[in-house]
């Protein structure tokens, strides 16, 4: 009788209490989760940043060595079947990865056509290989993709090509920016100041696919595919693209309503795509321009036959994104910029009065 009487007044929590227990604790991590995460996005915005001043710091390194930055390149050659390396490629000395630039051979090609396929002539581990200072920590898009059996390491910081405004964004020939084809530019040619000249932008990686939708139809915002644009242009043997319709008009092409190519637009590229390939130096894998404003709603666009188009800079950091300036310093330019200021910002010699960005 005395163990009966015992257990009936053994202290405990009622039904009510746990629940009311359980339901300041879901509150509590309702309020936490979001702090946690706002700190963990502070922080690899913050490593987003170190990583463009570190390829600053390695930009002006290789042109105090070589008196220019590195080129651009020939980008992707289906004549000749090859491709070239591209200027991230060169500054790997200058980023302690003399390991992985010793294994270069800059007169094999990385690629070979058809395909691309792999050239026999590379080592098999280089084209694969994942440099922590090439990838923004906030981009959910693998850091390698498959191509053709081949494996690549992925890119978020490309060279700028200028402004992409004029025929600018045809970066066969000379361009607005530090970076075209074959281009050896040196710090005194941005007689807008190094200040006021974008270098390299960060941007998103493709996320391995490719889509086919109708007409008009976009990916998820925010775009981890550029639109390929198959019909309305074709390249001239001057600077610049002939426009006969699909939105495009000009002969050349100059400063489209991009707006008006979205409609027509099917093809989105996320496989051979932005950043898939930090090694190839064709432009639509590691270079940019400033047509576009950050984040715009309007996607990258990928002219026909080409390997350059109209881009803009690209991030999954809320409200803008980073960009390199001439002089080594990192600025976050936000989604609301004016187009004709960042158009300018990309420029290095447009003489443009700059203010209020």
């Amino acid at each position: 009788m005395s163990q009966l009487r015992l257990r009936a007044w053994c202290p405990g929590f009622t039904v009510i209490e746990l629940l009311v227990v359980i339901a300041v604790i879901g509150v509590l991590l309702a309020l936490l989760l979001p702090a946690i995460q706002q700190a963990r996005e502070a922080a690899r915005r913050t490593q987003c940043r170190n990583n463009l001043k570190q390829l600053g710091l390695a930009l002006h390194n290789y042109e105090a060595t070589h008196r220019c930055f590195p080129p651009m390149g020939v980008g992707e050659n289906r004549a000749t079947s090859t491709t070239v390396w591209s200027p991230q490629a060169r500054l790997l000395p200058f980023l302690d990865k003399a390991d992985l630039y010793s294994l270069i051979d800059f007169s094999a090609p990385p690629l070979v056509f058809p395909g691309p396929m792999p050239n026999p002539a590379v080592h098999p581990s280089l084209l694969a290989a994942m440099i922590a200072v090439f990838l923004c920590p906030s981009d959910p898009a693998s850091d390698q993709i498959i191509l053709n059996g081949q494996t690549h390491g992925g890119l978020n910081y490309f060279v700028s090509s200028g402004s992409g405004t004029g025929t600018n964004y045809d970066s066969r020939f000379r361009t607005d920016g530090f970076f075209y084809r074959n281009s050896s530019v040196c710090t005194h040619v941005a007689t807008d100041g190094l200040s006021n000249s974008v270098i390299m932008s960060e941007s998103v990686r493709g996320p391995g696919d490719t889509l086919n939708l109708p007409a008009g139809t976009t990916p998820r915002f925010p775009y981890q595919h550029f639109l390929w644009s198959f019909s309305g242009n074709r390249p001239r043997a001057t600077q610049g693209q002939d426009g006969f319709g699909s939105g495009w008009f000009g002969t050349p092409i100059i400063n489209p309503d991009l707006s008006l190519v979205l409609a027509y637009g099917t093809n989105w590229r996320g496989r051979d795509c932005r950043g898939y390939s930090w090694a190839i130096a064709a432009e639509r894998y590691i270079g940019t321009n400033g047509y576009n404003t950050p984040n715009s709603r309007v996607p990258d666009i990928l002219l026909y036959s080409t390997s350059y188009g109209f881009w803009g800079p690209r991030s999954m950091h809320t409200g803008g994104a980073h960009v390199l300036f001439g002089d080594g310093t990192v600025r976050f330019l936000p989604d609301s910029i004016d187009t004709k200021v960042h158009r300018a910002l990309h420029s290095i010699s447009g003489n443009e009065v700059i203010s209020g960005y």
